[in-house]
């Protein structure tokens, strides 16, 4: 019984493996006459060292940078003023605390122990998260 239920399983595993020869590889991945080491030096420039791309890729970044303009110029004081520690905003708090609720959770009365116990319904808070999180400059003002 076990030796008929195998014999068709070999059948299919042998038809599979002769239909994958069957095939070439030139029709399943064609390559059309480019060679790995001419996409080698199409992508890393004359030689393979990478210094055409890399100059390429330098050229493209420039063209997107812009110069900073004289509103640019005169905010930047007031921005990074916000981030920088001085003796006047010392005593406030850059890092404000995100909110971490308290749960109340009620346990019911139950029997607790091997000898079973009475045990009356309380309930309990915890807090929702296990560590405190802080908000980045800026990220949350106000108060909780």
């Amino acid at each position: 019984m076990r030796l008929n239920s195998i014999k068709p399983l070999l059948l299919v595993i042998t038809v599979v493996t002769l239909a994958g020869c069957a095939t070439h590889k030139d029709e399943l991945l064609p390559h059309g006459g480019r060679t790995m080491q001419d996409i080698w030096h199409q992508e890393a420039g004359e030689g393979g060292s990478g210094q055409v791309a890399h100059r390429q890729l330098l050229d493209v970044r420039q063209s997107l940078r812009r110069p900073l303009t004289e509103v640019d110029v005169r905010a930047a004081p007031t921005v990074q003023a916000s981030y920088t520690r001085t003796a006047a905003n010392e005593i406030q708090r850059q890092f404000h605390r995100l909110p971490n609720p308290d749960l109340v959770m009620y346990v019911f009365p139950h029997l607790a122990g091997t000898d079973p116990v009475p045990v009356p319904g309380y309930s309990t808070v915890f807090p929702l998260y296990q560590r405190v999180q802080y908000a980045m400059p800026g990220e949350r003002v106000e108060a909780y």
